[in-house]
């Protein structure tokens, strides 16, 4: 009767650690097949062959891209090469990304960028705040950018306040979306929670349209057992009137390929698309040739 009872309490175990590891699995995307979706007609950024995390596009169609993150698990090309922001001007036939010098007094060295947002104050300053990993540890850098220089003054360290009404939080492995309202005593309300079928990463917010742009890995699991040729998906998801009771999802990019491998980010400036990743290229597609 001991050995049934240990035998069925170890069938039990083992179901639920089967059905846990089946639905991370799931999560992941180890089971999901790929088939590809482009908008239009898509080219790699010269300059980029390090990562581009995270994109923020100034109003002029000048675009800062945060490069070389280094992470625990995650691949690295930039070796002890330390992180750059790099710029690209969207105007341009062909896009190619440029590094921002960054002002004496900083710890170049140890810069590893990981996100990245602007924000431009009523003289038309440019402030670029980006998330900071120096030694195992998280910063926020505030930078003013000077277009002329091509350059970034480094201001100081800080935690800055939040600057929107409302947050959007991406919960990766559980696919959703959480939409905050922030209040007036700077409190978070719980809107809503959208489900996708993909694994959300950096979230961009069309400041004209209020369309919000989802970078997505389709194959986070391939991230840790990563070979080159073995396709690392990337993903693009446009979402409309996220607000409303039947948001628009839209798939405007999907590939299994090695041309772009485990996109982070995605943002639209004038018909133009450009795609991040962790630590692969970064793209542009023509979104007028859809």
């Amino acid at each position: 009767m001991g050995k049934l009872l240990i035998l069925a309490v170890f069938a039990v175990l083992l179901s639920v650690v089967a059905y846990t590891l089946l639905d991370v699995c799931d999560k992941m995307g180890v089971f999901r097949k790929l088939d590809s979706v482009k908008p239009g007609k898509c080219n790699l950024i010269k300059g980029i062959e390090y990562g581009s995390e995270d994109i923020s596009i100034l109003p002029g169609g000048l675009a800062l891209v945060s490069s070389g993150l280094k992470y625990p698990l995650v691949p690295n090309f930039a070796g002890d090469q330390p992180g750059q922001i790099l710029l690209v001007d969207l105007n341009q036939p062909v896009l190619k990304a440029v590094q921002l010098r960054i002002s004496r007094g900083f710890d170049v060295e140890s810069f590893n960028p990981h996100g990245l947002s602007t924000y431009i104050d009523e003289d038309d300053t440019v402030y670029v705040f980006v998330v900071n990993h120096p030694s195992n540890r998280t910063t926020v850098e505030i930078f003013e950018f000077e277009e002329e220089q091509n350059s970034l003054l480094h201001l100081k360290t800080i935690q800055h306040e939040l600057l929107h009404r409302y947050i959007y939080i991406a919960e990766t492995l559980a696919h959703n979306i959480h939409i905050m309202e922030i209040n007036l005593n700077n409190t978070l309300t719980p809107v809503k929670i959208l489900h996708l079928e993909t694994t959300p990463d950096n979230l961009e917010v069309d400041p004209k349209t209020g369309d919000v742009w989802v970078g997505c890995c389709p194959n986070v699991w391939k991230i840790f057992f990563y070979q080159p040729e073995n396709g690392l998906g990337s993903e693009v998801i446009k979402i409309e009137n996220i607000l409303s009771e039947n948001p628009k999802v839209t798939q405007v990019y999907l590939n299994n390929d090695s041309v772009l491998q485990g996109s982070s980010v995605a943002i639209a400036y004038e018909g133009k698309l450009l795609i991040g990743t962790i630590f692969h290229k970064a793209l542009h597609c023509d979104l007028n040739n859809s």
